[in-house]
């Protein structure tokens, strides 16, 4: 399987080689593949120097597999053109998760929309990604009405210049900026820009994404997403309202049993899912399970992922591994 990781030299890059190493892909060839400015540079991969090289190199080469982490932007002009050599991208960006030519997969939730003619495939906003994973198996069970979500955003979902500004404002250097504010000791009501309706990118996009990997527009969601001085992890305060009334044991019993899905949830030892322990891992981590008292058939959970892995890195890579075994590549 010759494998074009393209923006190699990226923080979700850079995970995804972690990751490919981790799971033993099957490469038989992998391209490193990044801008210009970093064409020539040597990443390592399983103890062997890569040289990374640029796009249409890469292209050229007619991989079987891209897997895009580069932008939004390089993805909508370079993902058609690996695509027409009849390479399979996998793309992390916004670019296509709402085109509706495209699929939107979570592999453990709708892998089985995917067919041979799927040569763009969008991976999920990191957010949505751990949302969808706690709230498919409930749907399924008590069918949703309403989500509410509140989020609350490591600094790794920006990029490596908050991570820095992070870490300078920690050690009280002064430094770059990636927000308008600082945020250490802060908490920022603003991810992604703001659109004309008072909300921002990152709240739209977990408002429209879970309809379409869910196939169903018949919930409705709302969302308020936050920025927090945590490294990494993204944690999620989530309220869902059913049609259907459940059993809080068998809310547990359901997320337990679905793949992926991790619940911590003991109270007598103040076992809850966190960013620190989510850390490195693939899971989806769901605590805080409980009946909100306020509304019928409504129930409250925390929901916790390293958004650099499933939320990113991971996903993409098993929306490879699903096509692998199911030979449409």
């Amino acid at each position: 399987m010759k494998v074009a990781v393209v923006g190699a030299t990226g923080m979700v890059g850079n995970v995804m080689l972690q990751v490919l190493a981790e799971r033993n892909f099957p490469i038989t060839e992998l391209l490193l593949v990044a801008s210009e400015r970093s064409v020539g540079k040597q990443l390592d991969y399983k103890g062997k120097k890569y040289t990374v090289m640029g796009l249409q190199d890469a292209v050229d080469a007619r991989p079987d597999i891209a897997l895009f982490s580069a932008g939004g932007t390089t993805s909508e002009i370079w993902a058609p053109k690996f695509a027409e050599v009849g390479t399979t991208v996998v793309d992390n960006s916004s670019a296509w998760r709402m085109d509706p030519t495209k699929k939107l997969v979570v592999p453990e939730i709708n892998g089985d929309v995917l067919t041979k003619a799927d040569k763009i495939i969008a991976n999920p906003n990191c957010s949505t990604i751990q949302l969808v994973m706690a709230l498919a198996p409930l749907h399924k069970k008590y069918k949703m009405k309403r989500v509410v979500i509140s989020t609350y955003q490591s600094v790794s979902g920006t990029g490596v210049k908050a991570v820095q500004q992070l870490e300078n404002e920690s050690k009280g250097i002064k430094g770059e900026m990636a927000y308008h504010y600082p945020i250490n000791r802060n908490a920022i009501p603003q991810c992604d820009v703001f659109l004309e309706n008072g909300y921002t990118k990152e709240e739209m996009k977990l408002v429209k994404e879970p309809k379409k990997i869910l196939n169903d527009d018949t919930f409705s969601v709302t969302a308020t997403a936050v920025r927090i001085p945590t490294a990494g992890g993204h944690s999620e305060a989530v309220n869902v309202q059913f049609e259907h009334d459940f059993d809080l044991g068998e809310v547990r019993k359901l997320l337990s049993e679905t793949p992926g899905v991790v619940v911590q949830d003991n109270l007598d030892t103040n076992t809850y899912p966190m960013p620190v322990y989510a850390h490195g891992k693939d899971e989806v981590f769901v605590g805080r399970i409980r009946r909100d008292e306020s509304q019928q058939n409504t129930l409250n959970m925390w929901i916790v992922a390293d958004n650099l892995r499933k939320g990113a890195a991971t996903n993409t890579i098993q929306i490879a591994e699903y096509l692998i075994a199911n030979k449409l590549v």
